[in-house]
């Protein structure tokens, strides 16, 4: 591997010049389908060739940048099971590039924070380092390695100047988040992009997120279900922890059986309801590149940098308020959701258009059995986001309290991946068994 590649453009000239030439390139590309479509080519053969340009730019952009860029478009890419299936094709591979992979910085610099973190003889703790990654995200890279001890490891190195690309990426996408309303049709991505700023402290503390996963592994040691690494080693920018050998979700997604597909769609709903129980935390970044069906049929879990500490499990009111729109409790649902902040004071709403606002969304959750797809998703995408329908005039009328934003975003984002996972299962027993005040 060269040692000539830049880590991640760091100069903030550079970084703007590619970010800017975002809005650019779409202006170009517009500019382009009119010629063509006043040259005689139909509209959809041009609006179709424009949508791939776009994708291509625009994820090769965000990956390329790392950082905040490509931490977007990571978090963007669980979204793309609402993207409606004739534009969607463009995005999807690109967005599965995106979870696993990314260019890697310079074996130099890789040693070089090494030697910073682990100390100048990093390379005793180790019987084996391979320089080459085997996987690369948004502000860090992974290598595999073998421990003084003869464990299997993975070591997590976060790249040099993270912190400084992170937030000037999300400052400046943020100037340009309409550019994204032509992949995501709906989605408002300002709030994505003010929630993964505030979140950005936290991720970079790899400290912290090593706490959160020690926290996790010591929930679900022994475990027949999740596994989770344990650490074995960590600094402030290095985090050593087992290997875990699985198929990425990415790949169980593009061309797993049927039985794989519905095994990760149902573990990560009981990992989604269970941690808060039996950890006091929530995995909050569920992108398929954080998941691995394991060869013992286990999910593996791993990258805590983004963990919401919830103490007290979920909050019981959504479980309650979830049994009782099942039971058709309109007064009722709508007494609590007043009580919780999601109808402000003095925000007229009638009781039966609520329930039926949220009765859709429920469908996984009404019977014994749903099967999570794409179109169930899209269907439920343009409902609420379409300004033309009741459900979209509703929807603006209801608020959502500080306290359940990252719970909310966390899982729209999980119902996200089980329906690229096109995942069946009993969801209603994973949450009777785990989700406070749904079961009576």
């Amino acid at each position: 591997m060269s040692d000539e590649r830049p880590v991640m453009p760091r100069g903030s000239v550079a970084r703007s010049a590619r970010l800017a030439s975002l809005p650019l390139g779409a202006a170009g590309r517009a500019t382009l389908g009119l010629g063509k479509r006043l040259s005689g080519q139909s509209a959809d053969a041009v609006n179709a060739e424009l949508q791939q340009r776009t994708a291509e730019q625009l994820f090769a952009v965000l990956g390329q940048l790392k950082g905040g860029a490509m931490k977007l478009g990571q978090t963007l890419s669980v979204f793309e099971a609402a993207v409606p299936e004739e534009m969607a094709a463009p995005y999807r591979e690109a967005l599965t590039k995106l979870q696993e992979a990314a260019p890697p910085m310079p074996v130099r610099t890789v040693h070089a924070v090494l030697a910073q973190q682990l100390g100048g003889t990093w390379r005793q703790r180790f019987r084996e380092f391979d320089d080459a990654p085997a996987a690369a995200a948004s502000i860090g890279q992974v290598h595999r390695a073998t421990w003084r001890d003869g464990r299997d490891v993975a070591v997590k190195i976060q790249y040099p100047g993270a912190a400084t690309a992170l937030m000037s990426d999300l400052n400046q996408l943020a100037r340009f988040a309409r550019l994204f309303a032509a992949v995501f049709p709906g989605l408002d991505v300002k709030p994505l992009i003010a929630e993964l700023k505030a979140r950005v402290v936290e991720e970079l503390d790899y400290g912290l997120e090593a706490d959160a996963q020690r926290g996790f592994a010591a929930a679900y040691a022994g475990d027949e279900q999740i596994a989770v690494p344990r650490v074995v080693a960590s600094a402030p920018k290095v985090i050593v922890s087992e290997w875990l050998e699985g198929d990425p979700l990415s790949r169980v997604i593009a061309d797993g059986s049927r039985a794989d597909r519905d095994r990760a769609g149902r573990l990560l709903a009981v990992l989604h309801f269970s941690a808060p129980q039996r950890a006091g935390l929530l995995h909050a970044d569920p992108h398929p590149g954080n998941f691995r069906l394991l060869p013992d049929g286990r999910l593996g879990v791993i990258d805590f940098g983004a963990t919401a500490r919830l103490p007290d499990g979920h909050p019981e009111p959504i479980g309650r308020l979830l049994r009782w729109a099942l039971a058709g409790r309109a007064k009722d649902v709508l007494a609590d959701l007043r009580t919780e902040g999601f109808v402000r004071p003095g925000v007229d709403v009638d009781p039966g258009e609520v329930l039926d606002y949220l009765r859709p969304l429920l469908e996984p959750i009404a019977g014994q059995r749903f099967h999570f797809t794409r179109a169930w998703m899209q269907e439920q995408a343009v409902r609420i986001g379409d300004p033309r329908t009741e459900a979209n005039r509703l929807g603006r009328q209801l608020n959502l309290p500080p306290a359940y934003l990252l719970i909310h975003r966390v899982s729209i984002g999980s119902i996200g991946v089980l329906c690229q996972l096109d995942a069946a299962a009993d969801w209603r027993a994973v949450l009777e068994e785990w989700l406070p005040g749904f079961a009576e």
